[in-house]
């Protein structure tokens, strides 16, 4: 993700102010969601000051930011609701599906789902608050 970013300096004499546009700020926040990237070393990277991008995720989370496309291509999993007792349980022999168990929720994963499958769902859980 390579890319020259441009900043347009607006004004201003003794501080100097830059106004960064929206499309940068999306690919700035947008690095920040790739596993293992922290929010202080993009915005080093960048010369941002790290409480600007933390600042800018939270106007992605509210939807008032859009950011880019994903390059990788993006998984749906089935999400099914209800009692954890009432969950079909899998037969002996049959194919084994994956479980993740966060409390009263189950979390049943497609048979032979991936490592990295596995780890993103448990990332997208312990996100949620």
């Amino acid at each position: 993700m390579e890319s020259a970013l441009e900043l347009l300096p607006a004004g201003g004499r003794g501080r100097r102010n830059r106004k960064w546009p929206d499309e940068v700020k999306a690919r700035i926040v947008a690095e920040t969601l790739m596993p293992g990237v922290t929010v202080n070393t993009v915005a080093r990277r960048h010369g941002v000051p790290a409480n600007h991008v933390s600042s800018w995720r939270t106007l992605a989370r509210k939807g008032r930011l859009v950011l880019p496309a994903p390059e990788d291509p993006v998984e749906f999993a089935a999400l099914l609701l209800g009692p954890a007792e009432d969950a079909p349980r899998a037969d002996v022999g049959a194919v084994a599906r994956p479980e993740i168990v966060a409390g009263a929720v189950v979390i049943r994963l497609e048979a032979g789902a991936s490592a990295e499958r596995i780890a993103m769902v448990v990332r997208a859980l312990a996100a949620t608050p």
